[in-house]
């Protein structure tokens, strides 16, 4: 065993890559993600290019009770929920120049590629549950929201927002080790800022956790209004959850209660953190100073 293949043994253990050389014609077999604007655009033909019919979005930033949403709704006999999906990350790559000349010649770039992909996974998921439609609530897709939007003219979108410390302060708790409260903020208020702007470009509703807690029925009755089905009170008790796995969705005693239980104290002004105080006022969880008012 030469030393390459020791390093290699050791980085695929441990870092779960390897190093490799790469010729010239491995090097256009790597898939890699759009980037480039031009190349994303709706589907040529929807009826034809798309199997999921009015896929619902959940968007939000992290640790706002997004995989409360999902359990709930998911408890709808019409509604399948998994768990986070991360369909944004799923690539596809030409292996050779060849094979992107044939794609190109049928009508199809990289990204129409790619949507065909996403399209097809959730279209087996929700076609495996026996039920309408899909709900996805990976928080991360708030930074693919235009893409997602494309890819689906049809979709729908449920933004659920939280009180910007509370967030902040759970995402801290979720993981002490990996990020202290200064940096949990700032980590947090780019989910934050991408769901804002997702709000801004998008129709759709808006909920609040702390309502959702507060009144699941009110807001549960909310949503079934917003996606035209009728309410269903097993959304209250939406029993036992499957799936509970860190980067899967909420993994803590409460989520698995099986009900909705109502969340904790909201941070008082002075426990707000200066760099979330902006987003907070935003989303109306602080007044606007007294020299900004009308």
């Amino acid at each position: 065993m030469n030393w390459k293949y020791k390093v290699n043994e050791a980085l695929s253990e441990f870092a779960g890559f390897q190093i490799r050389r790469v010729g010239k014609a491995e090097k256009t077999s790597v898939a890699r993600s759009v980037a480039s604007d031009d190349l994303v655009r709706p589907p040529a033909d929807p009826d034809a290019d798309r199997l999921l019919v009015a896929p619902v979005f959940v968007l939000s930033p992290v640790r706002s009770g997004s995989t409360l949403l999902r359990a709930v709704l998911n408890a709808h006999s019409m509604l399948h929920a998994p768990h986070e999906l991360h369909v944004r990350r799923l690539a596809v790559g030409f292996g050779t120049p060849l094979a992107e000349k044939a794609m190109d010649a049928l009508g199809h770039n990289q990204a129409d590629l790619e949507h065909l992909l996403w399209d097809r996974v959730l279209h087996r998921e929700l076609v495996r549950s026996g039920k309408k439609y899909v709900v996805d609530k990976t928080p991360a897709n708030a930074f693919a929201f235009e893409r997602i939007a494309t890819c689906w003219p049809d979709a729908r979108f449920v933004f659920l927002l939280r009180h910007p410390a509370s967030i902040a302060r759970s995402w801290h708790e979720a993981s002490p080790d990996k990020r202290n409260a200064e940096q949990a903020a700032l980590d947090a208020l780019r989910y934050m800022k991408a769901t804002q702007r997702a709000r801004r470009a998008l129709g759709g509703l808006t909920l609040r956790y702390e309502d959702l807690t507060e009144a699941p029925e009110d807001q549960t009755r909310r949503i079934c209004d917003f996606l035209n089905i009728p309410w269903e009170p097993e959304m209250l008790s939406y029993g036992e959850q499957t799936v509970l796995q860190k980067g899967l969705g909420d993994w803590k005693d409460k989520i698995q209660s099986g009900t909705v239980q109502r969340g904790r104290a909201l941070p008082t002004p002075e426990e707000i953190p200066e760099v979330l105080r902006p987003i907070c006022r935003t989303w109306g969880y602080l007044p606007e100073p007294a020299d900004r008012r009308p």
